[in-house]
C-alpha cells in the first residue's frame, strides 16, 4: 500500500549525509593555538588567493565597486561605481541618493549630474553640491 511522504531508503540516506556533512566540521586538533599560527595561516591564506593584474582589472570593469568616504564636512558618502554603466550612485547620511555620470578625466574619477560632482585620485575625492562650498572625502571602505 502506498502512503505519501518520502520512502523509508531516502529518508535513511538523508540521515546518513547530513552526519557525514556534520563530521566535516573544523578539526579542533588544527586551530592555530599562538599569534605567530594566526599569522602564518592568515598570509597562507591571503598568498592562495592573489588574483592576477589581469583578473583584477577584469573585476573592477565588469562589476559594481562600492566605497565610502568620510567627507571634512562630517558628511559620510556611501558610493556605488557601476563602470560597466559608466555611472556612480552616491548616497549621503541623510539616504538620499543620486545617480552621476562618469566624464572623461585625465587622471582618477570624475562623476557629475546637473549640480553635482564627485572628482578624485586614489583615496581622496571631493565632493561638490550646488550652493554649497565642495568639501574634501577619505575613503574608508
Amino acid at each position: 500500500m502506498f502512503k505519501p511522504g518520502l520512502p523509508p531508503s531516502l529518508v535513511l540516506s538523508g540521515a546518513a549525509a547530513v552526519l557525514v556533512l556534520a563530521a566535516c566540521g573544523p578539526d579542533p586538533d588544527k586551530a592555530p593555538r599562538t599569534g605567530d599560527e594566526v599569522k602564518e595561516r592568515a598570509i597562507e591564506a591571503q598568498t592562495a588567493r592573489q588574483r592576477t593584474g589581469a583578473e583584477i582589472q577584469d573585476r573592477t570593469l565588469n562589476r559594481v565597486v562600492h566605497t565610502v568616504y568620510l567627507c571634512d564636512n562630517g558628511e559620510r558618502l556611501s558610493v556605488d561605481f557601476d563602470d560597466p554603466r559608466q555611472m556612480a550612485t552616491v548616497r549621503n547620511s541623510s539616504g538620499e541618493a543620486v545617480d552621476l555620470y562618469q566624464e572623461r578625466a585625465a587622471d582618477g574619477i570624475w562623476y557629475r549630474a546637473s549640480n553635482v560632482e564627485l572628482r578624485g585620485k586614489g583615496v581622496l575625492a571631493t565632493w561638490s553640491v550646488e550652493g554649497r562650498q565642495p568639501t574634501q572625502c577619505r575613503a574608508v571602505d
